[in-house]
């Protein structure tokens, strides 16, 4: 598709209504439980295909490829993927310059529709994007369904704040003037998400940058390019002209580099590890030849997160919070709790629960909806062994600690969990990003919080009491971007828990707020005098 002109499908209209979640999907109910399964047998004869670049509406092969294997079944290939590498980089350069001269003009409202329509899309096919995130990464069905649900929120939910910003106004008007505040695009972007929710965190920075009226190139993580794939190709079904989004997966190490270091990148947003987003932070800050502004990085990088449990919580409560912020997608949520810090008097019977309640998860193939699937790839399952054997010699084992062996060799760890761990022991203080639990004691409350404070993160966290001293002590003393009371500290909803931490845990970027949009525009002032 050229990039010289706008498709007539994108028909400028405004949202019905406003925002509001997409609901969860109960799988309990037969109906729902016959679509998925119907959707994982139509993803399942869409296996293996192989998928080109897409830079400037025009589709590309390359000599390398990149194969995305289902982490259940590793000798499943989900989808087979070119390699960009450095030499791409201007290409998708110049095809994002050149669609962002025409798209930067578009107005905000066929913008906008381009989002609404793209989330109608997804809505309408909804189990099918749900059984591509089961085989891609290995999400459960209910973890697959938030995912889905959250990127149509991410969709609906920017749509409606490109708008309102586009109608925002000087707090006054000086006498014998005219003012206006615009909020005008910053240029390319480069969009580089990570596996985790491959789905929902790669279209919401996509979709926040092309709505405020940017291109972007798009780096999917090499875990997941497919779901990224057919995302574009969503985007293109809707109505997007050549150039906007620039389909790319390729390394880090070269491609992604490259893209980063151009001088004529304006923006980048990523979503990863802390030790790659501080590279990324690093090359952006260096002036290349030829760039005449500051590149902004907008940066999530994970968390080492803590629930603190106090003698005063509701017992139940905070052990299901705790599972279920723990093991939910195995663990590999930068949101995940992976520090439960326990307050001596309630201790010992909150370990005994714990147990109990960890022993009876299942863990399996992700198409057949266990408790937990798989980790996401070989080098993640290795990791998680290593941090097991760390923990073995820093605390008391009393559930998991082993891989779980299948005849497909799928990337399997059982749900683990130390107790009487240190606060500054390796597995309390380095992300894990797995399966792996640190139960921390603590003699009160003012120890429990310190300890909760100790890391180098502050991404999420919970606290469960029944004190209101306490929660309100929280809520100003606890150093988190996402602090959640009497509550699990995963699950933000987009426009209600606006999301992004603190210290190395980012640029608190607030995804799913109202302040999100800002960081992908610029403002300008104008003033006419009458």
């Amino acid at each position: 598709m050229a990039t010289e002109t706008l498709p007539t499908v994108i028909q400028p209209r405004q949202p019905k209504g406003g925002f509001a979640n997409e609901p969860f999907t109960d799988f309990k109910a037969h109906e729902n439980a016959r679509k998925m399964k119907a959707a994982l047998e139509l993803v399942a004869g869409q296996l293996g295909r192989e998928y080109d670049l897409v830079i400037g509406g025009h589709r590309y092969k390359t000599k390398g490829k990149i194969r995305s294997v289902n982490p259940s079944r590793p000798a499943q290939v989900v989808g087979v993927h070119q390699k960009a590498e450095a030499g791409q980089a201007p290409q998708a350069m110049e095809a994002a310059l050149g669609a962002y001269k025409h798209w930067s003009r578009t107005p905000v409202e066929t913008r906008a529709a381009l989002l609404l329509h793209a989330a109608a899309i997804i809505r309408e096919r909804k189990f099918e994007f749900c059984a591509w995130l089961t085989y891609e990464v290995g999400k459960n069905w209910a973890e697959a369904d938030a995912d889905v649900g959250e990127t149509i929120d991410f969709l609906e939910y920017y749509a409606r704040e490109a708008l309102r910003l586009a109608k925002a106004k000087p707090s006054i008007q000086y006498p014998g003037e005219r003012n206006e505040l615009l909020y005008i695009p910053l240029g390319v972007g480069a969009v580089i998400p990570p596996w985790n929710f491959p789905f929902a965190i790669m279209a919401g920075m996509t979709a926040a940058s092309i709505v405020a009226g940017n291109t972007v190139i798009l780096k999917p993580s090499s875990d997941s390019p497919t779901i990224a794939a057919r995302f574009v190709e969503v985007l293109e079904e809707a109505g997007m002209p050549g150039g906007v989004v620039n389909f790319c997966p390729g390394s880090g190490a070269t491609f992604g580099n490259a893209i980063v270091e151009h001088p004529r990148t304006r923006f980048i947003a990523f979503t990863g590890s802390k030790a790659v987003g501080l590279e990324i932070h690093e090359r952006a800050a260096k002036t290349q030849p030829g760039q005449i502004w500051i590149k902004r990085t907008i940066l999530e990088m994970g968390g080492k997160d803590s629930i603190l449990v106090c003698a005063d919580a509701d017992l139940d409560a905070a052990v299901d919070g705790v599972v279920a912020s723990a093991f939910g997608f195995s663990g590999q949520k930068c949101s995940a709790c992976s520090r439960a810090i326990v307050e001596a008097p309630l201790y010992d019977v909150f370990l005994e629960r714990l147990r109990e309640r960890v022993t009876k998860l299942t863990v399996g193939d992700a198409a057949a909806n266990p408790n937990m699937g798989p980790v996401v790839n070989k080098a993640a399952h290795e990791s998680m062994l290593r941090y097991i054997e760390i923990g073995s010699k820093a605390g008391r084992l009393i559930a998991g600690g082993h891989a779980v062996e299948t005849e497909a060799g799928g990337y399997f760890v059982e749900p683990t969990v130390f107790a009487d761990v240190a606060p500054d022991a390796v597995i309390a203080q380095e992300e894990i990003f797995g399966p792996v639990l640190a139960v921390i004691k603590v003699r009160s409350f003012e120890e429990g919080l310190k300890v909760a404070n100790n890391t180098e993160y502050g991404l999420t966290g919970a606290i469960y009491s029944s004190d209101r001293e306490k929660l309100d002590r929280a809520r100003h003393e606890f150093h988190v971007g996402n602090l959640y009371l009497n509550r699990k500290c995963t699950g933000a909803m987009v426009g209600a828990h606006p999301f992004g931490g603190f210290n190395m845990s980012g640029t608190d970027s607030k995804a799913g707020g109202p302040d999100y949009m800002l960081l992908f525009t610029q403002a300008k002032s104008v003033a006419e005098r009458l």
